[in-house]
Formats: C-alpha cells, sequence, structure tokens
C-alpha cells in the first residue's frame, strides 16, 4: 500500500472512531427552573416543573458525572441543591433519586429519563390520595436523575462489546463523587428536623435512592460503607438496640450489575447471627455453641435496601459470570460457613466464595430472601384504597408468608428474618423481561407500593 492509500484509510478510521464515540459532554447547563408546557420540553434546564398544579406535579433534576467520576459542573449540582433545598424548607417532599445503567445517559429524550418522569408523576399522584386520606398536606415529589456516560460507543453491534469497560467507570463514578451529591440531598430532606427541635414535629420528609444495572453498582459502591455504618451504629449514649436504620428511606437496586461477593459483609450484618460462648476459661467445641438470630421485633421494622433481579436478565445471568470467569481465574476462593436465620433457629450453611465472586447479587441463589411472582388475577383497587394498610401487611410478615400486592405476590424463603431490613429479590421473568426492561406496570406498580411502605409519614394521633 502507498503512503496515499495509508493516509486515506487513516482517515476513515479516525473518522469512524469519532463518530462512533457517544457524546462526552454535558448536557443540562441551562440553571434557571423551566416548567414544561406546550412547545417548552426544558430539554437544557438542570430543573423542570412537570404537570404543575395537578395532582400528578413534581421537579427533576439533573446532575451529571465525566467518565472520572467526577461533576461535569458544580454550578449544576448547587444549582439543583439550592432549589430543592429551598423547597424542603417551605413544604414537606419526597425525593426520589435514579441513576440510570448502561446504554443510557442525561441526553434529551433517553428512555430512562421520560420512564423516571412517568414514576415520579405515579407517586405523587399516589401520595396525593394519601395524604386526603390521612388528613394532610400533599408533599411536593422531587426527583434527581444522576446521570453518566453509560455508552462510549454507539454503532449497534460494536456497544454491546463495551459492558467491561462501562462496569468499570460505574464503580469509578460511585467511587467518587456521588456519595456527596446522595448525602448533600439526604441532608436537604432532613432540613427541617434541626429548626423544629423547639416544638418538634413528625419528619414528613421522605428519600429514596433507586439504581438500574450499572446504575445499581454505582449506588452500592457509593452507598456501601453508609449502609453498614448505619446499622453498627456506635454513636454515643446508644443504649439499646434499635431498629435498622439505611440510606434515606429506602434504596433499591434493580438488576443491579455487581458480584455477590461485595454483599457478603451487608449479608452477615443483616442476619446478626451469632454464637453464644459461656466460659471464657473453658475450651468448647464448636459443634456445641448455641446460636442465635436477631429478629427484627422493634415495629415497624422497615426494607432499607431490596435488590431485585430478574430470572430473564442474561446480562447479568449469564455474560456477567462469563467475563468474571477470566478476571477471577488466578484468584483463590474458598467455601466459608455462615449462619442465617430460619423458622427453626440459627442454621449453618456453607457458601461458596467462588460462586459469590463470579456471580451478581441477583443471581447468587444463597443469597435470596424473597420471590416475586405474578399473580394469575390482579386486584383492582378501589378509590379509597388506604395506603397506610401496605405498612400494617408487611409488619404481619412471617416466615415462609406470602404477601399479595395488586399483581404481585412476594413470597418469604424463609433464610432470614421476616423483617430483615435488606432484602433480595429474585422476580420472576414475566415481570421484568429482560436487563432493560424494569419500566412494565406490574412491577413499577410493586414497587411505587414499596416506596409508600418506606415513606408514608407516622400518623399522629
Amino acid at each position: 500500500m502507498d503512503g496515499f492509500g495509508l493516509r486515506y484509510w487513516l482517515v476513515i478510521a479516525a473518522a469512524f472512531a469519532l463518530t462512533a464515540c457517544a457524546p462526552n459532554k454535558i448536557y443540562r447547563d441551562s440553571y434557571q427552573a423551566c416548567s414544561v408546557s406546550g412547545s417548552s420540553y426544558c430539554d437544557r434546564a438542570a430543573v423542570s416543573i412537570h404537570q404543575p398544579g395537578s395532582a400528578q406535579e413534581f421537579l427533576l433534576g439533573f446532575v451529571e458525572y465525566d467518565d472520572q467520576g467526577q461533576l461535569r459542573d458544580r454550578k449544576q449540582m448547587q444549582f439543583v441543591l439550592d432549589h430543592y433545598r429551598n423547597i424542603a424548607a417551605r413544604e414537606d417532599v419526597i425525593l426520589t433519586v435514579f441513576v440510570h445503567g448502561w446504554h443510557h445517559s442525561a441526553a434529551p429524550g433517553d428512555g430512562n429519563i421520560e420512564s423516571f418522569k412517568g414514576m415520579l408523576s405515579k407517586i405523587s399522584a399516589r401520595e396525593a390520595i394519601a395524604s386526603q386520606q390521612d388528613a394532610r398536606a400533599k408533599r411536593k415529589v422531587i426527583g434527581v436523575y444522576l446521570g453518566w456516560r453509560g455508552d462510549s460507543i454507539t454503532v449497534p453491534i460494536l456497544r454491546q462489546a463495551t459492558f467491561w469497560g462501562r462496569k468499570a467507570v460505574a464503580q469509578e463514578v460511585g467511587l467518587q463523587g456521588v456519595s456527596e451529591v446522595l448525602l448533600q440531598l439526604e441532608q436537604i430532606v432532613n432540613v427541617k428536623a434541626g429548626w423544629e427541635q423547639q416544638t418538634p414535629k413528625p419528619l414528613n420528609n421522605r428519600m429514596v435512592v433507586i439504581g438500574h444495572s450499572f446504575g445499581g453498582a454505582v449506588v452500592y459502591t457509593s452507598l456501601q460503607q453508609i449502609l453498614a455504618d448505619r446499622y453498627l451504629s456506635s454513636q454515643r449514649g446508644k443504649t439499646r438496640q434499635e431498629d435498622a436504620k439505611g440510606f434515606g428511606d429506602l434504596v433499591i437496586l434493580l438488576n443491579p450489575a455487581f458480584e455477590a461477593m461485595r454483599f457478603a459483609t451487608l449479608y452477615d450484618i443483616g442476619q446478626q447471627c451469632s454464637y453464644k460462648f459461656t466460659g471464657a476459661d473453658k475450651v468448647v467445641a464448636a459443634d456445641t455453641v448455641a446460636a442465635s438470630c436477631r429478629q427484627y421485633k422493634f415495629p415497624p421494622q422497615l426494607p432499607r435496601l431490596a435488590v431485585l433481579t430478574s430470572k430473564a436478565d442474561y446480562a447479568t445471568r449469564y455474560a456477567f459470570p462469563a467475563g468474571r470467569f477470566f478476571s477471577t481465574l488466578f484468584e483463590t476462593h474458598d467455601d466459608i460457613e455462615r449462619l442465617i436465620a430460619t423458622a427453626n433457629g440459627a442454621e449453618a450453611v456453607v457458601l461458596s466464595e467462588k460462586d459469590a465472586d463470579n456471580n451478581t447479587i441477583g443471581h447468587f441463589q444463597p443469597y435470596w430472601t424473597h420471590r416475586l411472582d405474578p399473580v394469575v388475577t390482579a386486584s383492582e383497587r378501589s378509590a379509597n384504597f388506604s395506603y397506610r394498610s401496605l405498612g400494617n401487611n408487611w409488619s404481619d410478615q412471617d416466615y415462609g408468608s406470602k404477601l399479595r400486592f395488586e399483581a404481585v405476590e412476594l413470597s418469604h424463603l424463609g433464610r432470614s428474618s421476616p423483617l430483615n431490613p435488606y432484602l433480595n429479590i429474585y422476580v420472576d421473568g414475566s415481570l421484568i423481561p429482560g436487563h432493560n426492561e424494569i419500566w412494565g406496570d406490574s412491577i413499577q406498580k410493586f414497587l411505587q407500593d414499596l416506596i409508600m411502605i418506606s415513606t408514608t409519614p407516622v400518623r399522629e394521633d
């Protein structure tokens, strides 16, 4: 090949590479609140107001990150935080955060953004009904969409090969700036608590964080140590075992793409099983020592972390362990013994570290706590359905019990205390037909109910 021909093909290759790369820029760079109406779509607004004045009204803010986990513009984050802080200072709020996964971004028109808008609208509608039933003011629903570059290549076939590169970026995003934003948002939700010290009132502000796919990895990476700290609180003045705290009010991970091994410590913490040794000066055979697990009897112990993984999620069920096989080929793994809570007391089980390291949290069967299945006939709720009854039903769970919702049934598998705050739910494939199909009506109704269970204010009697 002559010099001209070589240069020609290099130019073609360079042009292809440039056009194949996903945009690497900030999308929401207008720092004025924008009301969506008519032809105004507010595509560049960092905060937008949707369906103003209606029962479905909500706000949506955006915070964006680059591939190194750094904020694309700190002014963007500050604008969203300041705007929401002013709202939370005047009104009670339900704050919902969503972190997208593979193949998505904060670009206008992204499917995850549109679906998240629909979710916020429905949460707002349910809150309107619940507030009327409780004779209290309706809380304002505010959302935050955390955006990062879920694709590095846009070519349809080639972009499938970005799985492991985007996984690394997701963990980088989680390790870097996301914790700051989440903690700042949680502080906003709690802002009234300090102001009401003289005349305390129930803290009705609530916060939910949702992560999908690699977005689940972002969320879990940023909150893993915080969740452990909140559970094992050793703060000065603590005199008794309390109900388990979490981050905000609820963290939901949908088809999360991270190793089950990373959940091991939190799994053990939630089980809270231990041996009781008596007579420290005696040598006691381990198999003769009594063991017990914590029973969550501090009503109402609410869910703090809910992981939902579909049987039909082939990306995490097959592709993930195939890639992890080569990543862990030269690592050593052991079999470890752990205690789990059952109806008959503490039971010893043996777990494979290798399997936990090669499979995602949702496809590692020993960590399952529940199953979610469709019901034969969905139940239609009346207009006066009491959302407070959801919490009452939740508190009545027992080993092996089944809890029915509108279109699904949640079955306890008897491998953890019934009100263990950490749920790892294996979902029937018809409810979530694939890795990205998380927005179906049945599964969304269940998530909205789970959010209502975790966020309904304490009644003032």
